[in-house]
């Protein structure tokens, strides 16, 4: 299996760190690097960065500036999403980020992992899990999501969170590991006359 079918895979997986995987990202870095520098009222100039960089066009993605992703390809919307500023997703697996999704400023989505032995970490191995954000998700500011996570639908992750384990539909989740605090009920619907 090649290095561009692993990191497609929906699985996990583990490689060797080899410096001719960094060419897959070049196309991504210029990317990255012209959406950060283009003129945020020029949207039709971003649009179309965005396009090549995730292969498909998203009118329905809003990504504010400094944006940094490992593919692009390998980051998949399903509808509407908002990622605001500095955020960075490191889509050595599948990311796939749901319908109605809101990430705050500052996010980190990492896919990729290192080895623990510190033996093989100096060998280069690395590892990857996807990553699934399902619809309605909220992460708060400066939130990490690790490889191999899902969050459920409707939850939200308070902000500083480090998510290592999958967290459950419709529950507010936060900490360093992310602990589900309590489910969303409509106690938590805003009156929006007041």
């Amino acid at each position: 299996m090649s290095f561009l079918d692993k990191i497609t895979t929906p699985k996990a997986y583990t490689a060797q760190f080899e410096f001719s995987h960094l060419e897959l990202q070049l196309p991504a870095k210029q990317l990255c690097w012209e959406f950060n520098q283009t003129n945020p009222q020029d949207s039709a100039k971003k649009g179309e960065i965005l396009s090549k960089l995730f292969g498909t066009y998203h009118e329905n993605v809003f990504i504010e500036s400094m944006f940094r992703c490992d593919y692009g390809f390998n980051i998949h919307f399903h509808g509407f999403a908002i990622i605001n500023y500095n955020c960075v997703i490191l889509d050595t697996s599948p990311v796939h980020i749901g319908n109605e999704v809101c990430i705050a400023p500052g996010v980190c989505i990492s896919c990729a992992g290192h080895a623990i032995d510190p033996k093989q970490r100096a060998q280069g191995i690395i590892t990857s899990a996807p990553i699934t954000i399902e619809d309605e998700v909220w992460i708060g500011a400066n939130a990490t999501v690790c490889a191999g996570v899902t969050i459920g639908k409707g939850s939200i992750i308070g902000a500083g969170s480090v998510v290592t384990k999958d967290i459950p539909a419709g529950v507010v989740a936060v900490g360093n590991p992310c602990r589900v605090m309590r489910t969303i009920t409509e106690k938590d619907r805003l009156d929006v006359n007041k």
